[in-house]
């Protein structure tokens, strides 16, 4: 079971490595001393991440590697820092980054990071709500037991793929983080959880602080960040639910953070590329141009949909205005500086977006992305009407009920701030106007067509949460010296979105009890039992539905969190996003391996687990219908080696399984 002591522990260590490293290269690249310290996080995690996987893939990935590279990657930050000591004089009347800012961003990134954790209840354990997207873990495993490149952890049908197609940059960074202090993947995976929430409430900060000149700034920032959607409170209104869509995860920085923290990771990466485009344009640096090329690679390597797609529509049209605006003997050199830096952020990335861009024709389900526009309206309105009005309807409302606290206040203040901002400041906030712009129009108008959700509309709207936080707080922080009225309908807007901020991070911290707690607090010593006969790269099997009601929708919790073994496979919800087979393929499976834990399997159906799907080890427990009509028991392929008073049977494939495989 995770250990609190061990994520504190991964976090403090993470902090430091990619703080340290951040913190040479903003002094190295970046113009604007008060922005150093707080963009150091994002920075150095993402310039370290980005160059280190190639590296890695070259020279291997275990314990002794990373620690050779990580103490030198630390001693040259070290050396840097030391170099340019004093080099750098800021301006006297430039706010920085106060240090109750980085604790308050250090406390509220505690709740997040909550969200992974295990919680013990009357000898139960219970489970928050997020953990169903951090069934992720068992790639930060797979990748501290079989390094680089990563293999498919969740599905093993002979003569597919046996690389992981996913966007895993922060699964890696998390994997290097176990391998260098000896933690699990679950711990490494809520250190990171807890570091993206951190270093992305941070670059939020320090920006805030920049445009607006004012230490208050951070404070509003922590406040904003704990606001959630107006849901709770239209939840008070009848028949809600038929005039609005419910709540999906199209949502803010709080709910977002805890669910899918490389998605966090990559919107803040989008955002410090944008600030470092704006210095990119205005003077050659080389160090400058590798520092956005790493950056940029790491959000497309930690996101598809948000450092890929996101990014591609947001850097195309801040380009073209880029261009437009500058002086006709500038436009070529930077025309070139920008395919220059394109070019080698698509080779760093390439190990990661190369396996899913091969495995894209393989699903049969056409293009991943798709123009339509975001559904807002329920079915009070007829079809027909419901595709016209949802056009407006995603930004006069769902964009006010989900970001109350940022969407109205955010925008009023980026018209009204770069009217007075002075021309550094504004070459940055125009930039990210426009960067919250595209971010939105991609929400606004394409979904992803993998897997069962939109994720492209849910996720691309990070990116313009982040700059609409910056905008709302640099606002507010103007405000309450000089427009008090406008202060106090900002503060309005965070007061109604606090309901629903309290009640998100109490189900983090708590989570919510139910389920069968008691049985997966067991499961430890039933994993540890099946690795005992499961070598590091064999594949395992088990109920797909095993402790499904642990989370909000079925997931093979227990075998993410705790097995440490490739699973011959893991279940629909996990299949669907990472196996490149037909919908209809998966359903097939799916079937197959129910109806064999149900106790109701055929003896075909035993023979592929042991030889189509390359499943070494299988175990039974007591919740399964096959515990009382053993399917195994009786099948020639099968062999038991363990059965346990505690309730389970592990069988081994045997010598007819064997010498098929």
């Amino acid at each position: 079971m995770a250990s609190t002591i061990n994520v504190i522990l991964g976090s403090a260590i993470a902090l430091l490595v990619w703080t340290s490293i951040g913190l040479a290269v903003a002094r190295a690249v970046l113009s604007e001393r008060a922005l150093t310290w707080p963009v150091a996080p994002v920075l150095g995690w993402a310039v370290h991440s980005a160059a280190t996987l190639p590296l890695f893939m070259l020279i291997g990935f275990n314990r002794a590697t990373v620690t050779i590279v990580t103490l030198l990657s630390i001693g040259a930050s070290a050396y840097a820092l030391w170099q340019r000591s004093g080099a750098l004089k800021g301006n006297k009347h430039e706010s920085s980054v106060p240090a109750w800012a980085w604790l308050g961003a250090l406390i509220l990134a505690l709740g997040p990071a909550s969200a992974v954790l295990p919680k013990f209840v009357d000898g139960a354990v219970v489970l928050s709500g997020p953990i169903f997207d951090h069934a992720k873990v068992a790639m930060v495993d797979e990748m501290i037991r079989l390094g680089l490149p990563p293999g498919n952890p969740f599905f093993g049908e002979e003569g597919q793929p046996s690389r992981l197609a996913y966007y895993y940059l922060l699964h890696f960074s998390a994997a290097e983080i176990a391998l260098l202090l000896g933690i699990s993947g679950w711990e490494a995976d809520a250190a990171l959880t807890w570091f993206s929430a951190f270093a992305s409430l941070m670059l939020m900060i320090g920006l805030a602080t920049w445009l607006s000149g004012r230490k208050i700034a951070a404070l509003f920032v922590l406040l904003v960040c704990t606001t959630g959607s107006l849901r709770p409170l239209l939840g008070l209104i009848p028949r809600i639910d038929s005039v609005v869509m419910p709540q999906t995860g199209f949502a803010g920085w709080l709910f977002q953070s805890a669910w899918v923290p490389q998605h966090i990771a990559s919107a803040s990466c989008v955002v410090l590329a944008m600030v470092l485009l704006s210095e990119l344009v205005r003077r050659e640096s080389i160090a400058l141009l590798a520092a956005f090329v790493l950056v940029v690679a790491a959000g497309a390597a930690s996101s598809t949909w948000v450092g890929g797609v996101t990014f591609a529509v947001a850097v195309i049209w801040i380009g073209v205005v880029l261009l437009a605006n500058a002086e006709p003997q500038q436009r070529l050199p930077l025309l070139g500086r920008f395919a220059l830096a394109a070019t080698c952020a698509a080779l760093l990335a390439a190990p990661i977006l190369y396996d899913q861009l091969a495995t894209m024709g393989t699903r049969g389900g056409g293009s991943p992305v798709a123009l339509q526009t975001y559904q807002v309206l329920g079915e009070a309105f007829p079809p027909a009407l419901r595709q016209i009005l949802d056009m407006p309807a995603f930004w006069v409302i769902l964009l006010v009920i989900e970001l109350p606290a940022i969407y109205l206040t955010g925008v009023y203040a980026m018209l009204q701030l770069t009217k007075t901002l002075e021309p550094d400041r504004k070459r940055v906030a125009v930039i990210l106007i426009h960067l919250a712009g595209a971010s939105l129009a991609v929400a606004w108008l394409m979904v992803s067509t993998i897997g069962g959700n939109n994720d492209l509309g849910w996720r691309a709207v990070l990116p313009a949460c982040i700059v609409l936080t910056v905008f709302a707080v640099a606002g507010l922080a103007q405000w309450i010296k000089t427009r008090i009225g406008l202060a106090i309908a900002g503060f309005v807007a965070i007061a109604l979105g606090l309901p629903s901020g309290i009640q998100l991070l109490a189900n983090d911290i708590f989570g919510t009890r139910g389920g069968p707690g008691q049985a997966f607090a067991a499961t430890p010593e039933m994993w540890a039992a099946v690795r005992r006969y499961a070598g590091p790269a064999d594949r395992v099997g088990n109920n797909p539905a095993f402790l499904e009601t642990m989370t909000p929708w079925p997931v093979n919790i227990s075998w993410a969190l705790l097995s440490s073994r490739r699973s011959c496979y893991a279940g629909y919800d996990l299949a669907l996003p990472f196996v490149p087979l037909p919908r209809r393929r998966l359903r097939e499976i799916d079937a197959q391996f129910h109806r064999v834990f149900s106790g109701e399997g055929w003896p075909d159906d035993l023979r592929d687990l042991a030889t189509k799907y390359g499943c070494r080890v299988v175990v039974v427990t007591a919740l399964d219908g096959a515990w009382t009509r053993d399917p195994f028991a009786t099948s020639q392929h099968w062999r038991l080696v363990e059965a346990s008073a505690q309730g389970w049977r592990i069988y081994v494939a045997g010598a007819v399984a064997v010498a098929a495989r």
